[in-house]
């Protein structure tokens, strides 16, 4: 069951990070690149663009209790 908790935490975890990363490239070319290749470019593009960021960023959290509990429930 563990398992399968942190499966999901991980599929809802990347779909955030892919639709983060979709709303940097719809911002611009550079944005986009950025949050690709520099490590801290994603959290200034949530910062600056929080009215698009805000739906990924906050889908995102919600991956840490499938995280949490699956992780309690394996070990």
């Amino acid at each position: 069951m563990g398992d399968l908790l942190i499966l999901v935490g991980i599929c809802i975890g990347s779909f955030a990070g892919l639709w983060m990363l979709f709303e940097a490239f719809k911002e611009s070319i550079l944005w986009g690149l950025a949050c690709l290749f520099l490590p801290f470019a994603g959290l200034l593009f949530l910062v600056l663009h929080w009215q698009v960021a805000k739906a990924p960023f906050l889908l995102g959290l919600l991956a840490i209790p499938f995280y949490v509990v699956g992780g309690g429930l394996i070990s």
